[in-house]
């Protein structure tokens, strides 16, 4: 199968899990990809493992627009064009009521996951235009709900369906799609973070309670959002833009 064939993507948050399983699927796919992240080792061994003919890397810090600017340019000098950003990079924060949320991590949940985001756009979108190219932007289950004690990165997702809906309908003068994915607990190592912020000492507890609140009764696998990604970058997405889709086991069924 070849349904991204000569595509050019940027994913951020490329030596994650999500950020990795993507990239696999994209480079079988056709696409070549170029990762974003701050972990130069884990790129180099995610780089190696692609191959160096279908993927390249740029340790950049998402939260700044010079080095933003730097990783877009990154991808149109050694590919020669860029079709697709996955806006994947961020942080879960700390697990704190309000009342006790230190200021400092809000601001940073708040700069990876939202600015960065929002600075991944406005750098790449002249490029987009070129191509009619599409971005897809990861949110989560909590930009689609509320969730005791993770005040940042709930504000902080549903601030990407805001951010979403306006660069869609911008990005659609000019053929540009944007659509976000919305993904239930992921097997990753930002919800074992959780499951101990949750119940310190007790992450296999919580975890079985995060996966009895899936109808499906388990997490989703990070391959199983990577296939949603190829989806929505592929032409069988053409007319799909400002979606937010849920790949959740079924949590967010009315």
């Amino acid at each position: 199968m070849t349904m991204l064939k000569e595509k050019v993507a940027i994913i951020t948050g490329g030596s994650g899990g999500i950020g990795i399983a993507t990239a696999k699927r994209m480079t079988a796919e056709g696409a070549k990809v170029l990762l974003v992240d701050l972990d130069e080792n884990a790129l180099k061994d995610a780089v190696a493992e692609l191959g160096l003919d279908k993927a390249a890397y740029a340790k950049a810090d998402v939260t700044d627009p010079v080095q933003t600017k730097a990783y877009v340019a990154a991808a149109v000098d050694t590919f020669g064009k860029l079709d697709i950003v996955v806006a994947n990079a961020g942080i879960e924060g700390v697990v704190k009521p309000i009342s006790e949320y230190p200021l400092d991590m809000f601001d940073k949940v708040m700069a990876v996951n939202v600015r960065g985001v929002f600075l991944g756009i406005k750098y790449a979108m002249p490029e987009l235009k070129k191509t009619k190219g599409n971005v897809v932007i990861m949110s989560s289950v909590a930009g689609l709900g509320g969730t005791p004690d993770v005040s940042a990165y709930i504000t902080s997702k549903h601030a990407l369906v805001g951010l979403m809906r306006t660069a869609a309908l911008e990005g659609a003068r000019d053929g540009v799609r944007v659509n976000s994915i919305h993904p239930s607990p992921v097997e990753t190592r930002m919800m074992r973070s959780l499951e101990e912020g949750f119940a310190p000492g007790k992450a296999a507890e919580a975890k079985k309670g995060f996966a009895t609140s899936i109808p499906l009764q388990r997490y989703a696998e990070p391959d199983e959002i990577a296939d949603a990604v190829v989806y929505l970058t592929s032409d069988q997405a053409k007319f799909v833009t400002g979606v937010r889709l849920p790949v959740d086991g079924g949590m967010t069924a009315d």
